[in-house]
């Protein structure tokens, strides 16, 4: 069975324009299948901000109004992966933009309403592979934005981490798929002041125990969650590290297992 990758990358790669380019370059020189999902760095906020349209946020998480998912809609479906895609084929790597939306890929449903009002956020409920995997097939690179839709005409702005753990997981059934998380950090850190202190294995038990230190928490909470869900999905690799980790051996970084 062949090997897909998914990998996504984090808002530090998107908004350093250097990195991005230096990222993409060699992400296209992977010679097997692989899909790219990207987060939207700064750019909405800015341009929120500039429109005068009010960042709403609740424990570090965006509220997602009427007016703020026009803008993510339109920095994270239309620049963001519109310029990712051409970069793409600046270096001789076959790619094709998508929102969830695009071919039915990825349905959501709207958050429920609990002590937040989330707005318009989705949650994942299916994943589509039938279109992506004939474009896989043929080495044409899907890149992801995190917009998805609910099948009634409504965008959904859902969580980057979590559309690159479906996706691994939904592709299982065509693939010995791995999913890399790649961000500013080398890996899970015992100590986020040294870059060095990589906690290269985290599994079911020690992560419990990881948590109860509080040596993981705030923003590394969630990606974990969406990494164990892989693994509950039978993604064969999970790792969350520097973008080093797909192209140096020598490079330190996360694994997560069962």
């Amino acid at each position: 069975m062949k090997t897909l990758k998914v990998v996504k990358i984090g808002g530090n790669v998107i908004d350093d324009a250097k990195a991005l380019d230096a990222f993409l370059k060699e992400f296209a020189k992977i010679k097997s299948p692989k899909i790219l999902v990207h987060g939207g760095g700064k750019s909405a906020s800015q341009l929120t901000e500039e429109m005068g349209v009010e960042v709403k946020m609740t424990n570090g998480r965006r509220i997602t109004d009427t007016n703020t998912l026009g803008i993510v809609t339109m920095v994270y479906a239309g620049k963001i992966n519109k310029n990712i895609v051409a970069k793409l084929q600046g270096f001789n790597c076959n790619a094709l933009g998508f929102s969830g939306a695009d071919g039915n890929t990825i349905t959501s449903v709207k958050r429920p309403v609990t002590s937040v009002d989330f707005g318009f956020v989705g949650d994942v409920v299916k994943v589509n592979t039938r279109i992506l995997n004939l474009l896989v097939e043929h080495s044409i690179t899907p890149v992801f934005c995190a917009i998805t839709h609910d099948k009634n005409g409504q965008l959904l702005n859902t969580n980057a981490d979590t559309v690159a753990s479906e996706l691994a997981g939904a592709f299982t059934k065509h693939y010995k798929t791995e999913l890399y998380y790649c961000f500013e950090k080398n890996g899970v850190l015992q100590n986020v002041e040294n870059d060095d202190s990589v906690i290269e294995h985290i599994t079911t038990k020690n992560y419990q125990e990881l948590i109860e230190k509080q040596i993981i928490n705030d923003g590394m909470l969630p990606k974990l969650v969406n990494c164990f869900n892989a693994i509950k999905k039978n993604v064969s690799k999970v790792c969350i590290g520097n973008v080093s980790m797909l192209f140096d051996t020598k490079s330190k970084f996360t694994t997560i297992k069962k």
